[in-house]
């Protein structure tokens, strides 16, 4: 595997780590090791920053997909959060 392919497997799961992680937070998926539900909305908050902050950087040096990818996760966690902030 080269490694453009390398990085943009590394980066595609680095997303997919965070949306999981904002899941969890979200009290949408349950906690790993606990098999409960916890809600941390400051948490969620937060892991939804780092990944505004992702895009904002590497703006203009993503692929396509990675962009999209990027984008839609953004947008569905956006709309959880505002969801759970209003139960």
């Amino acid at each position: 595997m080269d490694s453009e392919k390398k990085y943009q497997l590394l980066f595609t799961q680095l997303i997919v780590m965070f949306h999981a992680a904002t899941m969890q937070q979200l009290g949408k998926v349950k906690h790993p090791v606990t098999n409960k539900i916890e809600k941390n909305l400051e948490a969620a908050e937060n892991t939804i920053d780092i990944l505004d902050m992702l895009q904002v950087k590497t703006k203009g040096n993503l692929a396509a997909d990675e962009e999209m990818l990027l984008t839609q996760i953004l947008q569905e966690l956006k709309l959880a959060f505002v969801q759970e902030k209003q139960s």
